[in-house]
């Protein structure tokens, strides 16, 4: 209804279609000038909301350019939900990789459980951020709970009883900010650590994932920023050497 009035008030009478920049002006005078839309967006972690939504409310205009190209910054800002099992094929350094991106949401797991085994190595990724969010599929439960009861059944599965696992603790910069104002211990009751802390904060649930792993197989943590690409290319530069020794070592070669 805002949208409207904001539109509305802007329109002339014999025009019939309101232009991009019309709209992408209501949006930007919603989202900068009405406290409701601030305060919502400030209990986002209540409902579902994607956490990208600030940056695209904040470059509207850019997207309402009829010349707008999007960066790479836009494109890693988006986000699809997974669904199935995507297979893509690359190379690095002439060495050849295949990746299975499989959903991790409730409804995926039962399609793809059994279709890795054998694999080199398990990237599990999840947002550390969401510690305070609860499940898309199930409002009652917290989405961090979850992420580690599914980390539990795959890393002690019998088709992944030789694999290493790689954890992503993935959007660190979110948690950052987020902490400040909510801290984990209103839905981790147990961490006892600073609440100001960043480090002691995700060294908690590092400890909580690392505690699942009853085969003790080796699990290789990384906290990550997949929107910086900087850091993720150290980061996928080392994990890529170490799938390449463990690829070795399946084949006897170390």
């Amino acid at each position: 209804e805002n949208i409207d009035q904001h539109l509305q008030s802007s329109q002339q009478p014999q025009q019939q279609q309101y232009s991009r920049y019309e709209i992408a002006e209501a949006i930007h005078k919603l989202w900068t000038t009405d406290s409701g839309i601030q305060k919502c967006f400030d209990r986002s972690n209540e409902f579902q909301l994607e956490g990208s939504a600030d940056y695209y409310f904040q470059n509207v205009f850019n997207f309402a350019d009829p010349n707008y190209l999007c960066n790479d910054l836009d494109i890693l800002k988006g986000r699809i939900k997974t669904t199935g099992i995507t297979e893509t094929n690359f190379l690095i350094n002439s060495l050849q990789f295949k990746v299975l991106d499989a959903g991790g949401q409730r409804s995926e797991r039962k399609k793809w459980i059994h279709c890795f085994e054998d694999i080199t190595a398990v990237l599990f990724v999840l947002a550390i951020s969401e510690y305070d969010q609860n499940l898309f599929e199930d409002e009652r439960v917290n989405r961090m709970h979850e992420s580690i009861v599914l980390f539990d059944s795959l890393c002690n599965s019998k088709w992944f009883a030789n694999t290493p696992f790689i954890l992503f603790l993935n959007k660190v910069d979110i948690f950052e900010k987020k902490i400040a104002k909510n801290p984990i211990k209103n839905y981790f009751p147990d961490f006892t650590g600073k609440g100001d802390d960043v480090n002691e904060n995700i060294k908690f649930f590092e400890t909580n994932f690392m505690k699942m792993n009853k085969t003790n197989k080796p699990i290789y943590v990384h906290r990550t920023c997949a929107t910086d690409t900087n850091s993720m290319k150290f980061v996928l530069s080392a994990v890529t050497d170490l799938i390449v020794q463990q690829n070795l070592k399946k084949s006897g070669i170390m």
